[in-house]
């Protein structure tokens, strides 16, 4: 890891509230990058159309290929806080890779497990092939940290499931010892800090989180990127359906 650097006092105090206020941390660490869906070092490649919630940049190179098929939802092309951006995500990748892990998972395919709140570890790769679920169990937040050494590797169709009241956006952190890559289909959630690339492959979607490249360059084919869930349409429906009768029960209640 290049990024990883000696840390001031200020950063152990924050290390010490991953414990104690969480919710705190984890919408305030990001700084300036809390903003972006995507944010480079070395400029974003993007083939086909993807869209995105939130900003997107890139610093110190700024190019982007294939913008004019990039679809904001929310968000901007913000080049102007990009420099700060990258700052801000390097010290949170600092500090939140300085904090001690709870659990050792080298070796181990993240597929197939269920696991609670806490830091996870890998020595070198990691890999998820299949499901890999995040329960919170009621607590909105729960913070997740995985501590990878080298490589993150996500299988086709393979994907994260935060269950019982997580907040993937905000307390979801993947911290990548080089280049992370998400396979086609893949349905992903947290934020993704890689000391070196991203590539998401096609049609991979980050749904709650973010990709941010340290020091080199975000690859993207057709994808979805947003910085917080987007409710399945089934989800949609139910509220829309929901509203009537909501509207229905206030005026009753003003009428009794």
């Amino acid at each position: 890891m290049n990024i990883k650097k000696s840390l001031p006092i200020q950063s152990f105090a924050l290390i010490g509230m991953l414990y104690y206020a969480p919710s705190v941390l984890a919408s305030s660490i990001l700084g300036a990058a809390q903003n972006y869906a995507m944010l480079s070092y070395s400029g974003i490649t993007n083939t086909g159309p993807t869209t995105i919630g939130g900003n997107i940049g890139s610093f110190p190179t700024p190019s982007i290929t294939g913008f004019d098929d990039i679809i904001f939802k929310t968000g901007i092309l913000d080049t102007t806080n990009a420099q700060q951006a990258q700052n801000d995500a390097s010290t949170a990748y600092n500090v939140l890779t300085s904090a001690p892990y709870s659990v050792n998972e080298s070796g181990n395919n993240l597929g197939g497990l269920t696991l609670n709140p806490g830091v996870y570890y890998f020595s070198s790769s990691a890999q998820l092939t299949g499901n890999l679920t995040l329960d919170a169990h009621g607590d909105p937040n729960a913070l997740f940290i995985f501590e990878i050494g080298s490589t993150l590797t996500t299988a086709t169709s393979s994907t994260v499931n935060l269950i019982n009241g997580g907040n993937a956006g905000n307390n979801l952190f993947w911290l990548v010892g080089s280049s992370a890559t998400l396979g086609t289909g893949a349905t992903f959630a947290g934020n993704i800090l890689a000391d070196q690339s991203i590539t998401l492959d096609n049609s991979a979607e980050i749904l709650g989180g973010r990709a941010i490249a340290l020091n080199g360059a975000i690859t993207l084919d057709s994808n979805t990127i947003f910085t917080s869930a987007v409710p399945e349409q089934e989800e949609w429906v139910m509220m829309l359906l929901g509203l009537p009768m909501l509207g229905w029960a206030i005026k009753k209640r003003r009428q009794s």
